[in-house]
């Protein structure tokens, strides 16, 4: 890898299921993230993705990407617009950083009304 290699698009339909199996899946039971009326109540237009769903999938891809033989030294992340059922989220790579075995990755996943999740990884690939 080289700095400013890119990764391939990877687009990910953001259903009602992923959303809510996220949420379950790391114990979030938060009600925005599984109760449609409740989320309109405090102001969102319908459920939403919780951050540990979008870090597992900032990892898939970068993992998917560099092989199941890397491993995720440091996964920085800042949420931005919602990712609402219906949508689809757009995840891309650029390689920023490079140093003997380890790769920094900035990771941006973008969807209908703007970045959801921006970001670096640092991955170490064995030789």
């Amino acid at each position: 890898m080289n700095i400013g290699d890119t990764l391939p698009p990877l687009e990910i339909p953001v259903t009602l299921t992923l959303i809510v199996a996220g949420a379950i899946a790391s114990r979030d039971y938060q009600d925005v993230h599984h109760d449609a009326a409740l989320a309109r109540e405090k102001g969102s237009p319908d459920i939403f993705m919780n951050i540990l769903t979008t870090n597992g999938l900032v990892g898939r891809y970068v993992t998917d990407h560099l092989g199941p033989h890397a491993v995720l030294r440091k996964v920085a992340i800042r949420l931005g617009a919602p990712n609402y059922p219906g949508d689809t989220m757009t995840l891309t790579g650029t390689v920023t950083a490079v140093s003997g075995n380890t790769v920094e990755i900035r990771v941006v996943g973008a969807n209908g009304i703007g970045h959801h999740v921006s970001g670096t990884v640092t991955a170490e690939v064995p030789a």
